[in-house]
């Protein structure tokens, strides 16, 4: 079963129906026991959703350490860190060494970095199977995922800075940009995810 989870913060119709266009059977719920793949979605803050996260925070660790894939989709990206920046400090899931933090301001692009932009996916990394190099995807976000390990990004995209754009450590997947808001490009991504074992 394929577990979209519900903690109060996110964006899930439109991961659902994404998810559905690709032929394949999620369940909405709060909680993650029964699931054999999880995603979680995310908008809002980090602290008030690691909050929201508390019920279940041990389930999403116990789930990620027995091998089982995870994506967490923007904001869902983010909690998989130690921690973020976002108005204060906070702590995370940590199942993902790396810190949030805030785009530069100081660059002459305007914060939140908004729109589509192009995405450089390491070829080796299972999600970039059936895109191009010049595929572009959708980002909604002031904050990126600075990993502590160089190895666990596996794509990368620029707004004032070369940002971690998604990222993998084992089993554990993020994606900083929305693949449910992405079209085709987008489609490709989650289904990939959907089929890796």
């Amino acid at each position: 079963m394929i577990r979209i989870l519900d903690y109060g913060v996110n964006n899930l119709n439109s991961v659902a129906k994404a998810v559905a266009a690709l032929g394949f059977q999620a369940e909405i719920s709060d909680r993650v026991g029964g699931a054999e793949r999880l995603i979680i979605p995310g908008v809002g803050a980090f602290g008030h959703a690691m909050k929201a996260l508390a019920p279940v925070a041990d389930e999403i660790r116990e789930f990620a350490a027995a091998g089982k894939p995870v994506l967490g989709i923007c904001l869902g990206q983010q909690l998989l860190m130690q921690g973020s920046d976002e108005l204060g400090s906070h702590r995370g899931l940590g199942l993902v060494n790396g810190w949030v933090k805030y785009l530069p301001s100081d660059r002459g692009l305007k914060v939140p970095h908004i729109g589509w932009t192009p995405v450089r996916f390491r070829p080796d990394d299972p999600l970039s199977a059936g895109l191009e190099k010049s595929d572009c995807v959708y980002f909604v976000h002031s904050l990126y995922c600075d990993c502590e390990s160089p190895a666990d990004v596996t794509a990368t995209a620029d707004y004032g800075v070369t940002f971690c754009a998604a990222l993998r450590h084992k089993n554990v997947w993020g994606t900083q940009f929305h693949p449910e808001k992405s079209g085709r490009v987008g489609l490709t991504i989650l289904k990939n995810f959907l089929q890796w074992n």
